[in-house]
């Protein structure tokens, strides 16, 4: 069954599509699916799962981009709504573009008021097919899935064979699973070919070879994969969501890489502890004793852990942090995404405190920043953390194929040696010997009677004897920040981005929001005539060069996903820049940023005005506003 209406959206390897589903039912694997076969036909895409965070019953939502040039970010709007939730119909169908395109299970007759009139409706019976073919409910829910998948192969002319293959290889020695699958994917295809004229759907997708070495990895994944790069052999962690994976990833990679092959020994050591508390204990615990360790939680795991931060930080023990940050305070949103732990991982802990933060852009940054931060904690002696997000850790990204050096060495800093000790080398455990900051350490057991130290959190001189005395402390607290200082010179630097033509307007960003922000540039120069300089943050304490750009620039927009501006805080509180010039663009409804937010929020600010909006229907609702701080 189908409805017409005037105006079709008609786009090639260009559109968006998005699966409204009932947590629990199944749906995820096979809209997966739908995604990993067009990208096996060559064509980029970028999946969003928002899910609840119970576990069966509420809505969840899988939103699929199909970009043959490669946007990644999210782009605003729905072209396709796949709506298999009675429970958000309207906000579903409100969703969509006009002239697009609602997919829907028909069994159940709807009334006209359900629909809209400015975009085209495509029924399929869906139940009352499963209940013809399949006699177990639970079958029937299942397949129900699958069959969907096979309706829109067709309607959208992705290939059967390749979703077949996939099936091929998710169900390899398991013939019967294989079988039953294939039949319920040509349930769906061969109504679509039966009961439904060719075109009847404008959005299309044609073979490409746009993806080219590229991969497609979730960023937790890669976050644990750079963890055993950088050399790791501890984890501690506590089940937090969207971190959880994290942990479960390592665990899967030691399996394979930290085991000797002679002996069969593991060489690693993961513990779930029984808090998050314990966790980070552990792990300070573990990089005291010599062990590249981390830990793996989000925003409230870290409100937990702060009291072991700031001893990390104040004792100098070598310790990486992986944050998944999630929607806060509190228990928030912990199944939507945020950069709202910025403020409270960069001065962790009370007291005078600086933590050094990594912002990885997508699952290849996340790779390769967790060995970084390994790096860095141990040259450094200090908390790092790695600031991911749920939008990277828990959804598959393409990304460039990570380099792995097998002749990699890892920096382990000033860490002296027992030859050292007995050449009569000066250990003073807090000292600084040559001006950045940075002490030098021995391990547990390094010599018999050389290089020992007391570890305290409590005040000390530079050969670690207890001492409350004013210059001592202040001796150590200037140290630290001068320790600070070199790290500036030591984490990713930032990647700037010049505008076509010579302007004072430039924009910083970082983490998940690129994609959407690398987007919103190009639409702001070839569609709105804005031109922006842009400079994507990679990490915390920023280099010299983030001053300079500020510099340069009379406005600098800062677009960041939280509510009150935290790393436009953290440039104006460590870079003395006058608050007038900086402006927060910020969203944090929990979804990831989309460009067309970006767009509207910088036109706003420069024009005086929004761009003309896209066709909306009477009656469907405005997006949300673009939020962007007075200047003040």
């Amino acid at each position: 069954m189908t409805h017409p209406a005037n105006h079709k959206i008609s786009a090639v390897n260009d559109f968006v599509i998005k699966f409204a589903n009932v947590n629990g039912s199944g749906s995820a694997s096979a809209n997966e699916l739908f995604a990993k076969a067009i990208l096996r036909m060559g064509v980029p895409v970028s999946p969003r799962n928002i899910f609840p965070s119970n576990i069966q019953g509420l809505p969840t939502w899988y939103e699929v981009r199909v970009n043959e040039a490669g946007h990644q970010g999210r782009r605003g709007g729905t072209d396709m709504m796949v709506a298999m939730n009675p429970q958000t119909w309207d906000a579903d169908v409100a969703e969509l573009e006009s002239g697009g395109y609602l997919f829907y299970d028909s069994t159940r007759p709807l009334p006209p008021s359900k629909f809209r009139e400015d975009i085209h409706v495509i029924g399929m019976p869906l139940t009352e097919i499963c209940n013809a073919v399949y006699q177990d409910p639970r079958q029937r829910q299942l397949f129900k899935n699958i069959v969907y998948v096979g309706a829109l192969a067709v309607l959208l002319g992705i290939e059967p064979e390749v979703i077949e293959k996939l099936f091929s290889e998710q169900y390899k020695g398991k013939e019967k699973l294989l079988d039953s699958n294939v039949r319920a994917l040509h349930l769906g295809c061969d109504f679509v070919r039966e009961n439904l004229a060719p075109g009847t759907v404008g959005l299309q997708v044609k073979r490409a070879d746009r993806v080219g070495k590229r991969i497609f990895v979730d960023g937790n994944s890669a976050a644990a994969l750079g963890c055993v790069y950088g050399g790791a052999t501890v984890a501690a962690w506590y089940p937090i969501t969207p971190s959880s994976s994290v942990a479960e990833a390592f665990q899967r990679y030691c399996s394979k890489f930290r085991v000797d092959a002679a002996t069969g020994q593991q060489r690693y050591a993961i513990v779930q502890a029984e808090d998050e508390i314990a966790s980070i204990g552990m792990v300070v615990g573990a990089g005291w004793n010599g062990a590249r360790a981390f830990t793996a939680t989000s925003g409230p795991g870290v409100s937990l852990m702060t009291e072991f931060i700031g001893l990390a930080y104040f004792a100098e023990i070598p310790v990486t942090i992986i944050n998944v940050q999630r929607g806060g305070p509190s228990t928030g949103m912990p199944t939507r995404t945020q950069q709202a732990d910025i403020l409270s991982c960069a001065y962790a802990s009370h007291g005078d405190t600086k933590h050094v933060l990594l912002f990885p852009q997508d699952p290849h940054e996340c790779f390769e920043h967790a060995a970084t931060a390994l790096d860095l904690a141990d040259r450094l002696q200090t908390p790092v953390f790695l600031m991911t997000d749920l939008d990277i850790g828990m959804n598959q990204r393409l990304c460039e194929p990570f380099e792995w050096d097998e002749s990699k060495a890892y920096d382990r800093g000033k860490v002296m040696t027992a030859a050292e000790l007995e050449a009569g080398k000066e250990f003073g455990r807090y000292k600084d010997v040559d001006g950045d900051g940075i002490p030098w350490r021995t391990l547990p057991g390094t010599h018999p009677t050389k290089g020992s130290y007391f570890t305290r959190g409590t005040t000390r001189d530079p050969y670690a004897r207890y001492s409350e005395r004013g210059p001592d402390y202040i001796y150590n607290m200037e140290r630290l920040l001068r320790k600070f200082a070199s790290a500036a010179k030591l984490v990713p630097p930032p990647v700037e981005q010049a505008a076509a033509k010579k302007t004072d307007l430039g924009v910083i960003y970082f983490g998940s929001t690129t994609p959407a922000m690398q987007e919103a540039l190009q639409v702001l120069e070839a569609e709105e005539g804005v031109h922006v300089d842009a400079m994507r943050l990679r990490a915390f304490p920023f280099p010299d060069s983030v001053a300079q750009f500020l510099a340069e620039h009379s406005r600098v927009f800062v677009v960041e996903q939280n509510r009150d501006a935290q790393m436009r805080s953290l440039l104006v509180n460590e870079l003395g820049v006058s608050p007038e010039q900086v402006v927060a663009v910020l969203h944090y409804d929990g979804t990831p940023i989309t460009a067309r937010f970006i767009v509207r929020a910088i036109v706003e600010r420069v024009k005086g005005k929004s761009p003309p909006p896209a066709a909306r229907p009477q009656g469907q609702p405005e997006p949300p506003q673009p939020l962007v701080t007075p200047m003040k």
